[in-house]
């Protein structure tokens, strides 16, 4: 009798689990639209990157949406000068077009020390750009210090990369 009961009780959780799998459904809904706030896409269904967007920026840049500094230093040297022309170039065909900047520092220092350092940084592009004629009230500024490094490690070259400031456009 036992070996009856234990399949009675085998069947019965079997047929209790399987009521209680949830079924696939027939069809999948369809992936959300992509944002068409950077790209657009056209009838062959390629994206085209919107004039004013911040994929434009990035591409009109090619790099220059980012200048970089010395150990220690937030001084504006020539090529940082021409990346931050390349970028006012760039603001002053969209008017209405905002832009933060970003200022970053490597992971050597205190944490305050390079809040303070990232803003220099920060302050520096940003006032280089005002001198270009861009509108202070288009630009703000913010410091990450060490706390956003785009390359890892504990060597000079991970440490130059660190030490930044980029621009970013905002609405």
């Amino acid at each position: 009798m036992n070996r009856a009961l234990a399949s009675a009780i085998a069947l019965s959780l079997s047929l209790v689990a399987s009521g209680c799998a949830k079924k696939k459904p027939a069809d999948l809904p369809p992936p959300p639209p992509a944002s068409m706030n950077e790209t657009q896409s056209g009838f062959g269904g390629s994206a085209a990157i919107v004039p004013g967007s911040q994929a434009d920026f990035v591409q009109q840049m090619a790099g220059s949406d980012t200048i970089y500094f010395d150990t220690d230093r937030f001084n504006i040297d020539n090529i940082d000068a021409a990346a931050l022309q390349a970028q006012a170039q760039w603001l002053a065909r969209y008017p209405a077009k905002r832009a933060r900047i970003e200022g970053h520092a490597d992971e050597r220092g205190t944490r305050e020390y390079n809040l303070a350092l990232g803003e220099r940084r920060a302050n520096a592009a940003k006032n280089y750009l005002v001198s270009l004629g861009i509108d202070a009230s288009r630009l703000t500024v913010v410091s990450y210090g060490k706390e956003r490094p785009v390359a890892l490690g504990s060597d000079e070259s991970a440490w130059a990369r660190n030490r930044r400031a980029v621009t970013v456009t905002v609405d």
